[in-house]
């Protein structure tokens, strides 16, 4: 579904992301992992046409978007949940979840509404509510919700565990693996949480400094010492 090939991004003067080659099958749930400020929100901000691409090429189900605009790519059913949310704070549930379909096709959209409500009860009570005013928990449920809102065939996701509390964290983690399981959502999630994403994914890639140091199973890559030595505490 997803094939990234020795990206490059560069900020200026500073290069973010150094030959990047990736791949993401239909149906998989893979994740890329390191230390923060390795670059794994730009590999990700590329693929959605959000970052300064500088060299390589990205495809997305065989067709070369390296030089889509992000609208584009959001029609051809890419979607991600960005770091921290970005919710427009001061509109309500309802609103935001109604951003999420903005500009692209609003059949069933009944339909659509029903199943992230199925997914996120608490949403459905708080539709009226500021997104400003919900828990840092329910804004990332809010953050997941509007991306499925425009029913993506590829889910980017980024740092869910970021500033949520240990439990909250398990419940994101779990509500992945049900999007996965269940919906048979392909997901590409870049995490600093190394331990919870190997176990949560299928495949993985290590990045550091811009570069990938290790890819291959979850499982091999959760046994390798070095790996254990620098992400998961031994």
């Amino acid at each position: 579904m997803l094939e990234v090939r020795d990206l490059v991004v560069r900020y200026g003067d500073i290069e973010a992301v150094r030959g990047v080659s990736l791949r993401v099958e239909e149906g998989e749930l893979v994740a890329v992992v390191g230390a923060n400020g390795a670059g794994k929100t730009s590999v990700l901000n590329a693929v959605m046409g959000i970052a300064p691409v500088r060299g390589g090429r990205i495809f997305y189900r065989g067709e070369d978007v390296t030089d889509l605009p992000p609208h584009g790519r959001a029609r051809m059913g890419i979607r991600i949940v960005p770091e921290r949310g970005r919710l427009f704070p001061q509109l309500s549930v309802m609103e935001n979840l109604m951003a999420g379909v903005y500009g692209l096709d609003k059949s069933n959209l009944r339909g659509k509404l029903d199943f992230v409500f199925s997914v996120f009860p608490v949403l459905a009570e708080r539709r009226s509510q500021r997104a400003s005013t919900l828990s840092g928990g329910e804004q990332q449920m809010l953050s997941i919700a509007r991306a499925l809102m425009s029913s993506p065939r590829l889910l980017l996701v980024d740092e869910i565990s970021m500033g949520l509390m240990p439990k909250l964290v398990d419940e994101m983690f779990s509500l992945l693996a049900r999007l996965h399981e269940e919906e048979g959502l392909t997901i590409l999630l870049v995490e600093q949480n190394a331990y919870k994403s190997l176990r949560l994914a299928s495949r993985a890639y290590v990045l550091e400094t811009g570069r990938i140091v290790k890819e291959g199973p979850s499982s091999s890559l959760l046994e390798d010492e070095e790996v254990r030595k620098a992400y998961l505490g031994g």
